[in-house]
């Protein structure tokens, strides 16, 4: 899909764009296709695809979760800034923290919040495990977010710790998200989590199966949680 073309999808799920926005994701782009020479940000870099493949996906869970409604998220393990910038030019009120162990992916996420006018959107260079132990951060959000960085059961390990009691653990995932589910069940539940729902839609131009899992944090997550980096990956919650 094109620019314009993503425009009116949005418009068609109530996500309704004004010209700046639209100008923004059209910088956004521009600015990833640049750096995209210098590291490697992403696969995908032909406009339609990245528009369809990145930023619509990007956006989807805000067909199924009420953005509008909350004020902090973070994205852990965000890199090139999906979702957290599609889904902060679409909702710019929102407080949006990225947490990534690539620095050099911050610098970039510093580099379009500048070009984008962001305000309270803060790259952050940690590892998650190290990340959720701080205290100024753990439990802390109102949603967490997190798109195709690990297995569920690993992925709850990282991003249930961030999200305050009564908040949203928001997953995005591709096909095949019922099987990683299962194998998470006993992760969400003893980090605190209780899954809601689940939504599965597919991405428009036979782009393939999405799905949305929400997660209600119902519990605190127990203090040994998350366990030092590198140990989550070898010894999974299972």
């Amino acid at each position: 899909m094109d620019r314009e073309q993503f425009v009116t999808a949005l418009a068609e799920k109530g996500i309704n764009l004004s010209a700046e926005q639209s100008e923004q994701f059209a910088t956004y782009y521009r600015l990833l296709v640049e750096w995209n020479e210098k590291m490697n940000l992403t696969a995908i870099t032909e406009e339609k695809e990245v528009y369809n493949k990145h930023f619509y996906d990007s956006v989807s869970g805000a067909f199924y979760f009420p953005f509008d409604q909350v004020e902090s998220v973070a994205d852990i393990g965000g890199g090139a800034g999906f979702p957290s910038v599609p889904l902060k030019i679409c909702f710019p009120h929102l407080k949006m923290t990225v947490i990534d162990s690539l620095n050099k992916r911050m610098n970039f996420l510093n580099h379009v919040g500048k070009e984008l006018g962001f305000t309270d959107f803060t790259p952050t260079h940690a590892r998650a495990e190290e990340a959720g132990q701080n205290p100024k951060l753990r439990e802390s959000f109102d949603v967490v977010t997190a798109r195709a960085v690990a297995r569920l059961n690993l992925l709850a390990e990282f991003c249930l710790p961030f999200v305050r009691l009564n908040g949203t653990f928001l997953v995005m995932k591709g096909a095949g998200a019922s099987i990683e589910l299962a194998e998470a069940k006993k992760a969400i539940k003893l980090l605190g989590g209780k899954t809601q729902k689940v939504e599965t839609f597919e991405l428009p131009e036979e782009a393939g199966e999405r799905n949305i899992i929400i997660v209600k944090k119902q519990e605190a997550t127990p203090k040994t949680y998350p366990r030092k980096a590198g140990i989550p990956a070898k010894k999974p919650i299972l």
